[in-house]
């Protein structure tokens, strides 16, 4: 039975707004133009293959449903569980259920730590226990462990390649077919780089995502890649299933941050006067109270509300999906001021350029003004500004998390994972997965994200055209 979340909607209206805004812009040139500059950039186009992936993930974990009961001997038709999945989750079920009892290492056949065990001779000894489902399948794992962990990495690795084959193949076809010619022809201009869109960088980046995802795959059936934490869970499934979490924070703020600091922003550098001094005093405002007390006065009232009408919530899953729309929506209010003080600025500026000046002159409304003169040359600090606190905000979860007023404690993301590697880092020996893990998958959103921003600011900015 399908499942709709508030944040699930909204990510999908989103994606519903990028594909309208795609086929938009297909229709003037002087939209295409600019992203064409993109497509050139062999940085830009790896770093969107990267994004495509996280966003890939999201959409899976954004499609909920509840699974059927399943006993045997007894008729369940029509009758759901009060287990709330996702896509996703059905993707990686032999991952998510294989809970181990505690702390194990990457690829490890045993406990982390000793515990007493029972001998057959009814002995006591100290011992490091088994794991349950890591190399649960080796009979030896001291001598077999790692000829396995080879071979079936080699095995993935096969796999991978036959796929990235597979897809080369499919996309020198069809390029071949759209530009109108042979498929040698094509083959060697998009190994030499010679296309308008550059496709060697994006199969190559893409390659090594395939290459890295059939690998992890194969051996994530076999062994815990990632290790495990207190609770035995599988670290590798939490940090990908943390992706969504990072991706909603970032994203869904801001959608909420964007109409405010845009409207507001060019109304108080075009209008100047009283409507300038109403807007500045409302973001002067909003800056005096530190953000960090705003938002943890206003997820503090959201528990108080979540604690006293549980009987309105079906399930966990329902009350950690509010909290995380609420702390979207407060934190898309609390991060507009910025950007709406660098639009003010520079629509004082534009204003008194002399084609601004003429169109008032003529008569022009003061609505058309600004759609097609100020905003179009406000674009690229828009643009290079909401990635760059796409990027805070995917980062400031993790510091909300560690300070108790982020996501709910029982959804996965990479606070929480932060959060509770402070204590495994102090335990003896050191428990370092869960947040070597957490730090390498923000790190290339983070990164990948700014690389994409850097290269779309360049084509969008109209000084940087000009030269």
């Amino acid at each position: 039975m399908p499942v709709l979340f508030w944040t699930d909607a909204l990510i999908f209206l989103l994606l519903a707004l990028t594909i309208a805004f795609v086929f938009y812009a297909r229709r003037y040139e002087h939209l295409r133009a600019p992203w064409r500059q993109v497509g050139r950039s062999g940085v830009a186009m790896g770093s969107m293959v990267v994004l495509g992936f996280f966003l890939s993930v999201t959409i899976l974990d954004s499609l909920h449903f509840r699974p059927p009961l399943q006993s045997a001997g007894l008729d369940q038709t029509g009758r759901y569980s009060t287990e709330i999945l996702s896509v996703f989750d059905w993707v990686v079920t032999p991952i998510r259920e294989r809970d181990e009892k505690s702390y194990s290492a990457p690829f490890a056949a045993y406990l982390y730590a000793k515990e007493t065990v029972e001998l057959p001779n009814g002995r006591k000894d100290r011992r490091y226990p088994r794991l349950k489902y890591g190399a649960a399948h080796l009979a030896d794992p001291e001598r077999e462990r790692s000829a396995d962990i080879i071979s079936t990495g080699v095995w993935g690795l096969l796999k991978g390649m036959v796929l990235c084959l597979a897809v080369y193949a499919l996309i020198v076809f069809t390029v071949a077919r759209r530009t109108r010619a042979s498929v040698t022809v094509t083959f060697g201009r998009i190994n030499t780089g010679d296309t308008v869109l550059r496709w060697r960088p994006m199969l190559l980046t893409l390659g090594v995502l395939v290459l890295l995802t059939t690998t992890a795959a194969e051996l994530a059936v076999k062994y815990h890649i990632l290790g495990t934490d207190k609770v035995g869970e599988d670290v590798f499934y939490q940090t990908l299933k943390s992706i969504r979490t990072g991706l909603m924070i970032g994203t869904l703020t801001t959608l909420v941050m964007l109409p405010l600091a845009i409207v507001l922003g060019i109304m108080a550098g075009y209008f100047r006067g009283w409507v300038d001094d109403v807007i500045q005093y409302l973001y002067t405002t909003l800056n005096s109270i530190p953000s960090v007390l705003l938002i943890a006065a206003a997820v503090l009232i959201l528990q108080v509300y979540l604690d006293n009408h549980a009987d309105e919530f079906s399930s966990v899953a329902e009350r950690a999906d509010l909290r995380l729309l609420f702390l979207c929506l407060i934190l898309g209010l609390t991060s507009w001021t910025g950007l709406c003080r660098y639009l003010r600025g520079e629509s004082l500026k534009l204003r008194e350029i002399d084609f601004i000046q003429a169109a008032n002159a003529l008569g022009v409304r003061h609505l058309t003004i600004i759609t097609r003169h100020i905003l179009p040359n406000v674009l690229h600090i828009v643009l290079i500004t909401v990635v760059l606190d796409f990027s805070g905000l995917v980062l400031a979860e993790a510091v909300l998390s560690y300070v108790q007023i982020g996501v709910d404690p029982t959804m996965n993301s990479w606070g929480n994972m932060i959060n509770s590697a402070r204590l495994e880092m102090a335990r003896e020996p050191i428990v370092w997965w869960s947040l070597l893990a957490a730090f390498v998958l923000m790190f290339t959103l983070v990164l990948a994200a700014n690389l994409f921003a850097d290269a779309v600011r360049d084509a969008f900015d109209p000084r940087l055209r000009q030269q």
